[in-house]
């Protein structure tokens, strides 16, 4: 019997793609509410860009969540902490922001994607 790891599912795939988008929406978001005019719009389109970048870069060789290629090779541990600092770190933006209700929502789906994304989180742990 061939089983797959629950975070490797399209489905779970699917779901993460659509937080990765959250994430970056939730920074360019925070920029626009607490930056003043004339920043405003460079932090909104650069926040994103350069949190999306350190994303797409940093990244571990293998990963099925991924392509499997990585332009800077980075230890699956150092990885994880980037994920989270960047997914909780929406949530952060968003309360600063004055979203509340909607960084507890985030919050939540968060705890229940990772606590679902077990393998993936152990295998990022061990390489």
């Amino acid at each position: 019997m061939i089983t797959v790891a629950l975070a490797y599912n399209p489905v779970m795939l699917g779901l993460r793609f659509m937080l990765e988008l959250a994430a970056l929406g939730s920074f360019a978001f925070w920029a626009w509410r607490t930056t003043a005019s004339p920043w405003r719009w460079i932090l909104v389109i650069a926040l994103p860009v350069v949190i999306g970048w350190a994303w797409g870069t940093f990244a571990v060789s293998g990963d099925e969540a991924r392509s499997g290629d990585t332009e800077v090779e980075t230890p699956g541990p150092v990885r994880l902490v980037l994920e989270l600092a960047v997914f909780f770190g929406a949530v952060a933006a968003l309360h600063a922001a004055h979203m509340r209700r909607t960084a507890i929502g985030g919050l939540m789906i968060l705890v229940l994607f990772h606590v679902a994304s077990y393998d993936r989180i152990w295998w990022l742990l061990t390489h």
